[in-house]
């Protein structure tokens, strides 16, 4: 009876140990699973949590130019930080200016953090999607808005164009160049107005042809503007168009590919249009005013990631913040007498030496005292 005792005693001690062991590693086991799920979530708070979105202009992501450098700077933001197109960040295509409205807002329903309006069209209606959601942040490009939640991004273009213009001006054998728009702004007279300023500063005697497309999409109207300049003796082209300047490439490309060697060229712009002027061995872009939206896009979306958003604010990129500039990729057409004289004027305009005009008013001026 009193073996079966100690039995019944080593056996009650016994399976308390194995439950205090089996107590011991359970809560060992969910100690190590709540650090890990406060380690999971310390990572992706910020990065993971945080999205960022464009809504382009009508010339759309794949225009070679203003949408397409707006997107390459998102796409860059996106991969230093981690995040993929659609789960991070993204972009909703405009077909005409009655769906800005539309994307603001499914952009706002689908919680991105900051939203992009890429253009000064889309001022209106981003100012009034702003508004009506003060807690999500807003960046527009190429113009200003009121409003705490909006940042506005602006640019010297009218200081790029100058300094394409020096180059056209300097490239140029029949002395007449010209300058293709595409909906008359205040802004598209920037590029014009600083075009012609450094065109005129160079060669007093140039003639400069101006034509408007009235609209950022349409590449044929671009093509026929082109033809028309071509054949009244212009030999460069600079143009401020969207899309509408692959119409321009165009032409140029057709000219050049009936005639090697006619001397035609194009100026591209706001990103690198090299690659646009390819024909075989040759290239009729002979350089581009670099408006580097991709730049100001990449920071501000950083901004915005790190807390420190600039929201109502206006930043200006000029050539000072390297904000404009010009390409020098095409090293054969674009020389290095050119390229000495463009960086001569650059240093005067950093110098405060030249005040580059942004209007008509002002160019006429600026032409007065030459």
């Amino acid at each position: 009876m009193k073996k079966n005792h100690l039995f019944l005693v080593f056996s009650m001690l016994f399976a308390a140990v194995l439950l205090l062991a089996a107590c011991g590693t359970s809560d060992e086991n969910a100690n190590e699973q709540e650090d890990a799920g406060a380690s999971d979530e310390g990572t992706t708070e910020g990065t993971n949590d945080f999205s960022v979105a464009m809504v382009t202009d009508v010339g759309g992501v794949d225009d070679k130019s203003f949408n397409q450098s707006s997107w390459e700077g998102l796409k860059a933001f996106g991969a230093e930080n981690g995040l993929e197109k659609g789960a991070g960040y993204d972009y909703a295509q405009s077909e005409q200016d009655a769906d800005f409205m539309p994307n603001l807002n499914r952009l706002v329903k689908q919680d991105y953090n900051l939203i992009f309006g890429v253009g000064y069209k889309l001022a209106d209606a981003l100012g009034k999607v702003a508004k009506q959601n003060p807690d999500t942040n807003f960046a527009i490009i190429d113009s200003a808005v009121e409003g705490d939640n909006v940042a506005s991004l602006t640019f010297a273009e009218h200081q790029g164009s100058f300094l394409v213009g020096v180059a056209a001006a300097m490239k140029s054998e029949s002395g007449k160049i010209g300058f293709i728009g595409g909906e008359e702004s205040d802004l598209i007279k920037k590029f014009e107005a600083g075009y012609r300023a450094g065109a005129k500063s160079v060669n007093p005697d140039i003639e400069v042809e101006v034509d408007y497309a009235e609209s950022f999409a349409a590449p044929d109207k671009g093509k026929a503007i082109a033809a028309n300049m071509y054949n009244s003796d212009v030999d460069v082209i600079y143009h401020s168009s969207g899309a509408t300047g692959n119409g321009v490439f165009a032409q140029a490309k057709d000219i050049k590919n009936g005639d090697p060697d006619a001397n035609v060229w194009v100026i591209g712009v706001d990103r690198d249009q090299y690659d646009e002027g390819a024909i075989g061995d040759m290239n009729v872009t002979l350089t581009s005013m670099l408006k580097r939206v991709d730049v100001a896009v990449q920071t501000v979306a950083q901004q915005a990631l790190d807390g420190e958003f600039p929201g109502g604010e206006t930043l200006t990129f000029g050539l000072e913040q390297d904000g404009v500039g010009v390409a020098k990729t095409n090293e054969e057409a674009y020389t290095e007498e050119i390229g000495a004289a463009v960086e001569e004027w650059k240093q005067k305009i950093l110098d405060g030496e030249v005040t580059v005009p942004q209007t008509i008013d002002e160019l006429e001026t600026y032409l007065d005292e030459l």
